[in-house]
């Protein structure tokens, strides 16, 4: 008797479900269409069949970008055309300066952290912020160089309390109500599944998403059709792999590529990432476009201080299209570096007061006189699990006793702890290659 009824019902049943399916899929594409369609505005993102585009000035615009505050000039020379910044710090002399060199810039708005004491259930401090951030966009809106409003930056670490991206949210419809003109984003680190489909629902008004990437940057596009996530998406970081995701010693000291390496890695992971995804991906920036300290001097660093510049930006001048680099001088190339005739993930522990020899295999492809220079650091200490707020630790005084070449010995210090090795490599054509490796000096017995 039940299962007569329940045949009788069955092709009821099934008619459901195809009008259901059917329903979201016209509720649900319209929508994206709809958003997504051309209002010509200054800069614009317009679906085109399944394919996504920026528009700016009625034309379409692809990002070639590198993240940071410094050498706008070169950026414009090697074909890049786009910066992006973290906050406005100094944002009339960031915008005029890009403007100046022809680059446009994703603008970001600087948002409290909760980790660091911001409440974002209290509906007044998020109101505050709203309101403060309102005078900066009214501010610098229509300045010609802004490309986009970048709102946030990685906060996906408190991404866990939903009022943070409703706090997005509120300020992406600001700017939208204030500034229809230029784009919103968001930003955050990989493609962590619940935190975008977070995003999905709780800040609609975003128009694009950011995404760090430096290891995993090789999947983003299959990561991301994982997701809720449907709209077009911007590669706003990425390099070398993070010392996050690297493999450690066993004193937790990250192991870091040398800076050949480091350019073929980035070179592979854009390949696979911003030129592979002609559809959804609007560009990139790569990071970081000057120096700075991180775990290490050189991890993240594309140009130093003396503004000599590592085999990445080569890399990036070809990928931005630059038609000069086949005359360039290429740099340095660094294959490996030891020390006590071990790699780094022998586990190098030294004995204190003692001599080790370092040694270096490298080459340069114009077979250029180069200019060697070592350096030993302690290791750098993180605080509050913050590897980004840190300063460069003074050199280690008379510790390397002897130098021939490519090779080094140096004379271990009494005090035991962790150091590190450094490498860099001149070729007088403001080339620099760097290498690092990390020891550790104990007199303690080891296994």
């Amino acid at each position: 008797m039940f299962h007569s009824s329940l045949m009788r019902l069955l092709p009821n049943i099934v008619l459901y479900l195809m009008l259901s399916q059917l329903l979201f899929a016209c509720s649900t594409s319209p929508d994206l269409a709809e958003k997504y369609k051309p209002k010509g505005r200054k800069v614009e993102v317009v679906k085109k069949g399944e394919t996504f585009v920026l528009m700016r000035d009625g034309e379409p615009y692809f990002i070639k970008g590198a993240a940071g505050y410094e050498y706008f000039g070169r950026l414009s020379k090697y074909g890049g055309n786009s910066v992006r910044v973290w906050h406005t710090d100094n944002a009339q002399q960031v915008l005029d300066s890009a403007h100046a060199h022809g680059l446009t810039v994703t603008l970001g708005l600087w948002m409290a952290r909760e980790r660091e004491g911001f409440n974002y259930y209290d509906k007044k401090l998020v109101a505050q912020q709203r309101e403060e951030l309102r005078e900066v966009v009214l501010k610098y809106k229509d300045h010609p160089a802004l490309l986009m409003w970048g709102i946030g930056n990685e906060l996906y670490a408190d991404g866990s309390n939903v009022k943070v991206w409703d706090a997005v949210n509120g300020i992406a419809e600001m700017i939208h109500e204030v500034d229809p003109d230029h784009p919103t984003t968001t930003t955050i680190m990989n493609v962590p599944h619940k935190v975008v489909n977070l995003i999905v629902k709780r800040a609609p008004a975003l128009d694009i998403l950011s995404i760090n990437s430096f290891g995993a940057m090789h999947n983003l596009p299959g990561e991301l059709a994982k997701t809720d996530w449907k709209g077009p998406y911007v590669v706003s970081e990425f390099g070398a792999r993070g010392y996050w995701e690297s493999y450690y010693t066993w004193w937790m000291a990250p192991i870091e590529q040398t800076s050949s390496e480091k350019a073929e890695f980035a070179r592979h992971r854009y390949e696979q990432s911003v030129l592979a995804d002609t559809s959804r991906c609007l560009g990139s920036y790569v990071f970081l476009w000057g120096n700075k300290q991180e775990t290490t001097p050189t991890w993240f660093s594309l140009i130093n201080e003396q503004g000599e510049e590592t085999a990445l930006v080569h890399e990036m001048r070809q990928l931005w299209g630059d038609t000069t680099t086949s005359t360039l001088n290429k740099p340095p190339y660094i294959a490996y570096l030891t020390l006590d005739e071990k790699f780094a993930f022998d586990q190098i522990y030294l004995r204190p007061g003692q001599t080790f020899e370092g040694a270096a295999f490298s080459y340069d492809p114009e077979q250029d006189s180069l200019q060697v220079e070592w350096e030993v650091l302690p290791e750098s200490e993180v605080q509050d699990g913050n590897a980004d707020k840190q300063e460069k630790p003074a050199p280690v005084a008379d510790m390397l006793v002897r130098q021939e070449g490519t090779k080094v010995w140096l004379h271990t210090p009494q005090k035991e702890g962790a150091y590190r090795l450094y490498l860099y490599l001149r070729d007088g054509q403001n080339n620099l290659s760097t290498a690092n490796i990390p020891f550790y000096v104990t007199n303690k017995p080891l296994k």
